[in-house]
């Protein structure tokens, strides 16, 4: 059975979209077959995996969770070959209305996934970056959540919200939902407080912090205008080996590779 990871942080521009493409990609290269969904109304990750849902509005998520479309019949093939998406749409706003009359409204997503489960070695949920009805139903869907976490101080103040949010659907929706870790995004070994606030986090999350730190990178930035991942657009790139790295990490983590290297770490 596949895991379920979300990306999560409901504070915009910390790299939540771009850790799951190319998290997600990073995977499918190491012979995961991977399904990334995109449950962000801004459709960042649909367009940077190269696809528009104006060119086919009835294959989205939000049809999936209104109950109009069966979850396989979502299912968009990627560039890459064991690589899937569900894409998202700017009507994705409108679910949260429509689900509030729906009986068991939190746990949609996670219906809706059952049958796909199996099909997968992970699932990949991009998360709002609000803590709505979609977030929570993606937590709830979740096996476990990654949040990114850019190294500015005023980042690590909304932490507390987002850890709220996970401990109530932990105890009321999902007891199975564990962190899998937070992963510093945007890092510049130049800046000192960058190098301060991935001290803090460290002191204080311990091991759930990834040791891979996401190096600030003109090209991983670039990639998604090509609808592309980091891998796919340069491989030679520090974001390619970064985003390898974290994936490596992941599944690490979940027994699914040898940990007899130490991964770099780029203070």
């Amino acid at each position: 059975m596949g895991k379920v990871i979300a990306i999560a942080n409901q504070k915009g521009g910390v790299g939540k979209t771009t850790t799951a493409i190319n998290l997600a990609a990073s995977l499918a290269v190491l012979e995961k077959k991977v399904l990334v969904i995109d449950s962000d109304p801004q459709a960042n990750t649909t367009s940077g995996l190269n696809f528009s849902p104006d060119n086919d509005q009835k294959r989205t998520l939000y049809e999936v969770l209104i109950g109009q479309l069966d979850i396989r019949d979502a299912l968009i093939q990627t560039e890459m070959n064991n690589l899937h998406m569900i894409p998202s749409h700017i009507n994705l706003v409108g679910a949260e209305i429509e689900m509030l009359e729906t009986e068991e409204r939190e746990s949609v997503m996670r219906k809706a996934l059952a049958p796909v489960k199996d099909d997968y070695d992970y699932i990949i949920i991009d998360c709002s970056p609000s803590l709505g009805l979609i977030t929570v139903n993606a937590l709830t869907a979740a096996d476990s959540v990654i949040i990114p976490v850019q190294p500015e101080f005023f980042a690590l103040e909304g932490l507390g919200k987002l850890l709220q949010t996970i401990r109530l659907v932990k105890n009321g929706l999902n007891p199975n939902l564990t962190i899998e870790g937070f992963v510093v995004t945007m890092f510049d070994g130049r800046t000192k407080v960058h190098t301060q606030v991935v001290g803090e986090l460290r002191e204080h999350f311990k091991d759930l912090i990834f040791k891979t730190i996401i190096q600030r990178n003109i090209r991983l930035s670039e990639a998604p205008s090509h609808g592309k991942p980091i891998i796919l657009y340069d491989v030679m790139s520090n974001g390619t080996t970064n985003y390898l790295n974290l994936a490596k990490e992941v599944l690490q983590r979940n027994n699914e590779y040898p940990a007899d290297e130490e991964e770099p770490d780029y203070e």
